[in-house]
């Protein structure tokens, strides 16, 4: 299939995922001489964003039906209108329905339509940290959209680990929180590793030259380390089961790609480097679900995390999804089919705070 024939039906699976929920609003929040947590400064940065639905006040005054979700690594907010994720939260009666909610679809920095580093400054873009995305997510809500509570802090990944910080840093800001596909610990052991055969994959490329590269740097050996850690097996094999199969979909999956800025790639996977919730994981008062899959290699079980940080969550929970013929490994983070029932539960225990 051409790649033109692929976006038509990418489009159209948009189109029927947004068919039964509010249209989408775009817009960018502009902050004046942002402040990073390196002490560098940014005379504008750019935060893009996408909005469904409307806020809600009380008659105090307070928005009532704010939800945050932010996106993963490389990713944006507009990924979340999807017919597989919005499509099967932000419609009519379902969990999140937009015409009920008022939800917030963030491009981070460094991601999507916000500033980044193929902007122009290259490797000279200030050296962004997750603290400083999550600074930037709470200006955007509270300071654009005018937003002082929310109902639901959740995000798949990255995004998910936003959430924990989100939790402590703010932590009378929300009425629940949902990581989806994390672990609230210092990224270290393969994990870390593998964002270091992606940096250094990218920085000691002969044509590298500090970022200011001409013409395609050798991409393919990050994007391998990445496929590797992020794929699911079972659900590969039921795509090419054949040699021939399998060949065609490698060929497609790295060699007919658009290939990603490689500053952008170089600080999505560097910028993870100040994470670390785990020693203050009791500030979080909102009850937490946090839901993981069996199958995800970015964050095995058997590293026991989870179950041993969550007991230090006042109001904590740990799901472990099994792996199943539907999960996704990593990427079941944004199959809502999966993991929704946990979500209702979630907003049905938060409902009386």
């Amino acid at each position: 299939m051409s790649r033109i024939a692929l976006a038509a039906l990418f489009l159209f699976g948009l189109s029927l995922g947004a068919a039964d929920f509010p249209s989408p609003v775009e817009g960018d929040f502009t902050m004046t001489g942002f402040q990073f947590s390196t002490g560098e400064k940014l005379s504008e940065l750019r935060l893009h964003y996408t909005t469904v639905g409307t806020p809600v006040k009380n008659a105090a005054g307070q928005v009532t039906n704010a939800v945050i979700i932010m996106h993963g690594t490389g990713g944006s907010g507009r990924s979340f209108l999807s017919a597989t994720f919005g499509g099967q939260l932000f419609g009519a009666g379902q969990l999140l329905d937009a015409s009920k909610y008022f939800i917030i679809l963030p491009d981070d920095i460094g991601h999507g339509k916000s500033s980044k580093p193929s902007d122009g400054l290259h490797m000279k873009f200030p050296r962004y940290t997750y603290t400083d995305m999550v600074h930037a997510e709470y200006r955007l809500v509270t300071e654009k959209l005018g937003v002082n509570h929310l109902r639901l802090v959740m995000g798949t990944s990255m995004g998910a680990m936003h959430t924990w910080m989100w939790g402590e840093f703010y932590p009378d800001f929300m009425d629940a929180l949902m990581p989806l596909a994390s672990a609230p610990a210092e990224i270290g052991g393969r994990n870390r590793m593998l964002r270091k055969m992606i940096i250094d994959s990218i920085k000691r490329d002969p044509n590298w030259n500090g970022g200011e590269y001409k013409g395609a740097l050798n991409m393919v050996p990050a994007n391998f380390a990445l496929f590797m850690m992020t794929s699911s097996p079972l659900q590969l094999f039921k795509q090419a089961p054949t040699l021939e199969q399998a060949d065609a979909l490698f060929e497609r999956r790295f060699y007919e790609a658009r290939a990603t800025d490689a500053n952008d790639m170089l600080y999505t996977f560097d910028c993870s480097r100040d994470y670390n919730p785990a020693p203050d994981l009791e500030k979080i008062k909102a009850p937490l679900y946090a839901v993981n899959s069996a199958d995800d290699q970015v964050n095995p079980p058997e590293l026991g995390i989870l179950e041993r940080e969550i007991k230090r969550v006042k109001r904590g929970r740990y799901i472990l999804l099994p792996t199943t013929d539907q999960t996704r490994g990593h990427g079941t983070h944004s199959l809502p089919a999966i993991w929704g029932k946990y979500l209702e539960e979630l907003l049905a225990e938060s409902a009386a705070n």
